[in-house]
């Protein structure tokens, strides 16, 4: 049955995935009504088709199947309606003149003319525009998210693919429910394909197959892959679609014609490639050779003479690998400087800065992530960026929209030093190359065995395996470092062998740096995390569990993995206090106080350093690090400032961005 009315009262939302428990007011009742309502909020109007039923605990409720939003049919509730804060520039005095302005017109007024909106005091001719439209997108946008949820898509997806249909997007998709395979790199395609058919799609429709494919190719990258076998696509394809092998290569061939899709023979077999991917391969293969074979403009003459005078001055005395290294930079224009921890790589960064320096040279300092760019800024003291920063890098790269032929700002430096390289994916590192003058030397400092990007592409390690650059590899471990447990298992590790013990060390000469502590039971396991990170590591070296102590894990399910220890660390370490603001998303509790991590790129997303110069921005990335220090109900958002000291300003819709860090990934560590 179907049931229209005002939704007056959220008992419970789960932002997350949009189930909601609501009072909901009809003509005839005040009900319950129960289910997935993605964007419902109070004071919204909609009609709901559903049945009764009786819950044994809270009784008579609506559970409803499917939704959609109407506009309020009496001024009072188009009032509440524009009053409830989703529609940004209008608070409830504003809506009250409003509707008291304009009447039963107000909805004509919204859609057809703006400009009277002006007539109400406060409200400019521009301000009249922004709020109309943002009605018009809120209005739209709403329908969208209820349209979309068939096709397993949530609320957050609705927006990005509003804004690349515009305001015809059902229809189009209605079309062609293929499209979304486009849209959004996310989608479940077995579902939106069974939705395909039901309404009528030929099992050899080529829309069909040719999604289908795009489909498995971007399955691959998902795994990291660019490219895949020709066999093993042909292979998945052919299952997924149940469609002969004629017609999976028929719609290769479209594909490649239309350049949706680049078929590459290497050694007698042919590779399969998203053509976004492949250009952006090509583009890096390609200024890599031409960076390479450029003239050498920036070579320092008499190097030893002024590298012996850079050791005297740093009171440092550099080993025969690293005076190579130096000596690579100084004569090529592409190099790669890679090593485990404590073989020199920063000493090497340093001399190579000092030695730049004192030639009047601009250098320029980057890292992938806004805790490696603030280490490298700390090691060497001059300034480092990410290099999101560096590039200027706008809202063009969104996880779903890829671009490789974006025109990105050129980067003013006669040498850059990008540490932590092992980190850069493919798209990442072509916007680097895209941005280099020729003439301009490069140098990519890493540790080759660490794990590979999480997007797309293994760039570092993929560019030291070509041959085609020069590499040096340092392989020693500095004095200093040597005394390190955590350094010296670091490389055991990567060498297959045991860690140290007592039996093979002496323990005397080593620093207190590393304890493994062998248990099989996960309880007493996180027991022992626990008191780790309440106390234990505090007394025994003064280790403050948020700016010190990190926990790390492989997984993220079950009682060791990251969901569960982030609730029980938090429960210890950042307790529920009544002075402590707290903001519930989904099964998860935000408190003043927690530390969090950015878990996707958010282009748009302001922020603003304070200091003696306020420095602004937008902008937060995949990795970044940060401590929720603000939670207003009133703004519905969340303030959180990150590592790097930006504070960016969250509002409740968008915590799908962010998860605690408490305890994290092994490969989200990396990101660090």
């Amino acid at each position: 049955m179907e049931i229209k009315g005002e939704v007056t009262e959220i008992i419970y939302k789960n932002e997350v995935n949009g189930y909601c428990i609501a009072e909901f007011e009809t003509e005839e009742e005040t009900t319950t009504i129960v289910g997935y309502l993605p964007f419902v909020n109070k004071n919204d109007t909609i009609e709901a088709i559903g049945k009764f039923v009786e819950h044994q605990e809270y009784g008579r409720q609506f559970k409803v199947e499917t939704f959609k939003k109407v506009m309020p049919e009496t001024l009072d509730s188009l009032e509440r309606y524009l009053a409830n804060g989703m529609i940004k520039g209008i608070g409830p005095a504003t809506a009250k003149k409003i509707v008291d302005t304009f009447g039963k017109e107000t909805i004509s007024v919204f859609k057809f003319e703006p400009e009277k909106l002006s007539q109400i005091k406060g409200i400019t001719k521009d301000k009249a525009y922004e709020i109309a439209q943002a009605f018009i997108e809120n209005w739209e946008l709403w329908q969208l998210v209820a349209y979309l949820e068939k096709f397993g898509l949530g609320p957050q997806s609705a927006q990005g693919i509003y804004k690349k249909l515009g305001e015809n997007a059902i229809e189009q998709i209605e079309a062609n429910p293929y499209l979304l395979v486009e849209l959004s790199n996310k989608v479940d395609f077995i579902q939106i394909d069974k939705l395909a058919l039901k309404i009528g799609m030929e099992y050899d429709n080529e829309k069909r197959i040719r999604s289908g494919i795009r489909y498995a190719l971007l399955r691959a990258t998902y795994n990291g892959h660019c490219t895949v076998l020709y066999d093993n696509l042909v292979a998945f394809a052919k299952e997924l679609l149940s469609v002969s092998e004629d017609m999976i290569d028929n719609a290769l061939i479209s594909m490649k014609a239309n350049e949706e899709i680049y078929i590459e023979e290497r050694n007698d077999s042919d590779w399969i490639y998203l053509n976004t991917y492949y250009k952006a391969e090509k583009n890096i293969a390609e200024k890599i050779i031409q960076l390479r074979d450029y003239r050498n403009i920036y070579g320092v003459e008499g190097l030893d003479k002024k590298l012996k005078k850079i050791e005297k001055e740093q009171k440092i005395e550099l080993s025969e690998k690293q005076k190579e290294a130096v000596q690579l930079v100084n004569e090529n224009n592409v190099c790669v400087i890679t090593g485990g921890p404590g073989t020199g790589k920063t000493t090497i960064i340093k001399s190579i800065i000092d030695l730049y320096k004192k030639e009047e040279l601009k250098i320029m300092l980057c890292a992938p992530t806004g805790r490696a760019a603030k280490r490298m800024t700390e090691a060497t003291g001059e300034e480092a960026k990410t290099l999101h920063r560096a590039l200027e890098i706008g809202k063009f790269d969104s996880e779903d929209n890829i671009n490789p032929d974006l025109v990105v700002t050129p980067l003013d430096a006669n040498i850059v030093i990008v540490d932590e390289a092992s980190m850069i994916d493919l798209f990442l590192m072509n916007y680097l190359m895209k941005a280099l003058y020729d003439g301009t030397k490069l140098v990519l400092v890493g540790d080759e065995n660490q794990l590979p990007s999480v997007g797309p592409g293994n760039v570092l390690k993929d560019i030291i395996a070509s041959e085609q650059v020069p590499v040096v590899t340092l392989n020693k471990i500095f004095r200093q470092a040597a005394k390190s447990k955590i350094i010296l298992n670091s490389h055991k590790v990567n060498e297959g062998e045991s860690f140290i013990g007592k039996k093979q060390e002496n323990e005397d000469e080593l620093l207190k740096d590393f304890f493994f502590i062998q248990d099989n039971n996960k309880d007493d396991i996180v027991n022992q995390i626990v008191s780790l990170c309440t106390g234990r590591l505090e007394k025994y070296g003064n280790y403050d569990f948020i700016k010190n102590i990190q926990v790390i894990t492989p997984t993220k399910k079950g009682n060791l993995g990251t969901k569960e220890l982030n609730k029980v660390i938090q429960s210890n370490v950042n307790p529920f206090e009544n002075y402590k603001k707290e903001r519930k998303f989904g099964e998860v509790i935000y408190r003043q106080g927690d530390r969090i991590m950015q878990i996707k790129n958010n282009y748009d997303i302001y922020w603003q350093k304070d200091g003696d110069t306020k420095e602004y921005g937008s902008g937060v990335f995949n990795g970044e690090f940060g401590t929720i220090i603000d939670i207003n109900e009133l703004d519905k958002e969340i303030v959180i400032k990150f590592d790097d000291d930006k504070k960016a300003w969250y509002s409740f819709a968008d915590l799908d961005q962010i998860e605690h860090a408490y305890a994290i990934t092994v490969h989200k560590a990396q990101r660090k």
